[in-house]
Protein backbone atom coordinates (compact mmCIF):
# COMPACT_ATOMS: atom_id res chain seq x y z
CA UNK A 1 0.00 0.00 0.00
CA UNK A 2 1.58 3.43 -1.35
CA UNK A 3 0.73 6.53 1.19
CA UNK A 4 -0.60 9.05 -1.04
CA UNK A 5 -0.79 12.77 -0.15
CA UNK A 6 -4.33 12.43 0.34
CA UNK A 7 -4.13 9.62 3.38
CA UNK A 8 -0.36 10.96 4.59
CA UNK A 9 -2.18 13.47 7.28
CA UNK A 10 -4.22 10.33 8.58
CA UNK A 11 -1.22 8.08 8.17
CA UNK A 12 0.96 10.68 10.67
CA UNK A 13 -1.92 11.27 12.25
CA UNK A 14 -2.53 7.72 13.48
CA UNK A 15 1.23 7.49 14.18
CA UNK A 16 0.75 10.20 16.33
CA UNK A 17 -1.55 8.48 18.39
CA UNK A 18 0.20 5.49 18.76
CA UNK A 19 2.76 6.99 20.25
CA UNK A 20 0.33 8.85 22.57
CA UNK A 21 -0.79 5.31 23.95
CA UNK A 22 2.83 4.06 24.20
CA UNK A 23 3.16 7.06 26.36
CA UNK A 24 0.24 6.47 28.71
CA UNK A 25 0.87 2.46 29.02
CA UNK A 26 4.36 3.80 30.68
CA UNK A 27 3.04 5.45 32.80
CA UNK A 28 0.15 2.95 33.86
CA UNK A 29 2.65 0.20 33.80
CA UNK A 30 5.36 1.90 35.83
CA UNK A 31 2.33 3.08 38.46
CA UNK A 32 1.56 -0.30 38.64
CA UNK A 33 4.73 -2.00 39.22
CA UNK A 34 6.01 0.92 41.28
CA UNK A 35 2.71 0.06 43.62
CA UNK A 36 3.67 -3.69 43.90
CA UNK A 37 6.91 -2.92 44.85
CA UNK A 38 6.13 -0.31 47.06
CA UNK A 39 3.88 -3.01 48.52
CA UNK A 40 6.77 -5.49 48.95
CA UNK A 41 9.08 -3.61 50.31
CA UNK A 42 6.69 -1.97 52.68
CA UNK A 43 6.93 -4.55 55.10
CA UNK A 44 10.61 -4.21 55.79
CA UNK A 45 11.18 -0.72 55.94
CA UNK A 46 8.48 2.23 54.89
CA UNK A 47 10.62 5.36 54.62
CA UNK A 48 12.90 3.81 52.47
CA UNK A 49 9.77 2.34 50.17
CA UNK A 50 8.23 5.71 50.18
CA UNK A 51 11.09 7.44 48.98
CA UNK A 52 11.90 4.23 45.89
CA UNK A 53 8.26 4.24 45.06
CA UNK A 54 7.74 8.19 44.34
CA UNK A 55 11.29 7.66 42.52
CA UNK A 56 9.67 4.99 40.71
CA UNK A 57 6.37 6.70 40.14
CA UNK A 58 8.47 10.10 38.97
CA UNK A 59 10.21 7.78 36.45
CA UNK A 60 7.61 6.48 34.86
CA UNK A 61 5.98 9.78 34.31
CA UNK A 62 8.95 11.40 33.19
CA UNK A 63 8.91 8.51 30.31
CA UNK A 64 5.45 8.90 29.58
CA UNK A 65 5.59 12.66 29.29
CA UNK A 66 8.38 12.35 26.93
CA UNK A 67 6.04 10.31 24.74
CA UNK A 68 3.60 12.13 25.15
CA UNK A 69 4.79 15.00 23.72
CA UNK A 70 6.54 13.48 21.03
CA UNK A 71 2.93 12.01 19.86
CA UNK A 72 1.64 16.05 20.07
CA UNK A 73 4.75 17.27 17.83
CA UNK A 74 3.97 14.51 15.00
CA UNK A 75 0.01 14.73 15.16
CA UNK A 76 0.79 18.76 14.56
CA UNK A 77 3.12 18.19 11.89
CA UNK A 78 0.93 15.99 10.49
CA UNK A 79 -1.96 18.47 9.82
CA UNK A 80 -1.22 21.62 8.20
CA UNK A 81 0.51 23.79 10.91
CA UNK A 82 -1.55 26.85 11.68
CA UNK A 83 -0.36 29.80 14.28
CA UNK A 84 -2.74 28.49 16.42
CA UNK A 85 -2.31 24.54 15.93
CA UNK A 86 1.38 25.50 16.79
CA UNK A 87 0.49 28.03 19.54
CA UNK A 88 -1.55 24.92 21.23
CA UNK A 89 1.35 22.60 20.61
CA UNK A 90 3.93 25.11 22.70
CA UNK A 91 1.42 25.84 25.18
CA UNK A 92 1.37 21.96 25.59
CA UNK A 93 5.03 20.94 25.53
CA UNK A 94 5.90 23.92 27.45
CA UNK A 95 3.71 22.23 30.59
CA UNK A 96 4.77 19.39 30.18
CA UNK A 97 8.87 20.44 29.96
CA UNK A 98 8.17 22.57 32.93
CA UNK A 99 6.46 18.83 34.84
CA UNK A 100 9.65 16.50 33.12
CA UNK A 101 11.98 19.70 35.09
CA UNK A 102 10.30 19.81 38.35
CA UNK A 103 9.87 15.48 38.49
CA UNK A 104 13.25 15.33 37.48
CA UNK A 105 14.58 17.92 40.04
CA UNK A 106 12.28 15.65 42.71
CA UNK A 107 13.19 12.18 41.15
CA UNK A 108 17.16 13.06 41.22
CA UNK A 109 17.59 15.96 43.31
CA UNK A 110 18.87 17.99 39.94
CA UNK A 111 18.72 19.48 36.74
CA UNK A 112 18.77 17.34 33.67
CA UNK A 113 21.77 19.35 32.38
CA UNK A 114 23.31 19.40 36.02
CA UNK A 115 26.06 16.45 36.34
CA UNK A 116 25.96 13.98 39.21
CA UNK A 117 27.81 14.14 41.92
CA UNK A 118 29.07 10.35 40.80
CA UNK A 119 30.59 11.72 37.33
CA UNK A 120 32.10 15.01 38.83
CA UNK A 121 33.87 13.33 40.91
CA UNK A 122 35.83 10.54 38.32
CA UNK A 123 38.38 11.80 36.90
Amino acid sequence: MWITSANFAGVVEDIGKGVDVVGITIILVGVMGSSVQFLRRMRRDVGDAYRLYRVGLGRAILLGLEFLIAGDIIRTVATSPTFQSVGILGSIVLIRTFLSLALNLEVEGRLPWQGSAKAEATP
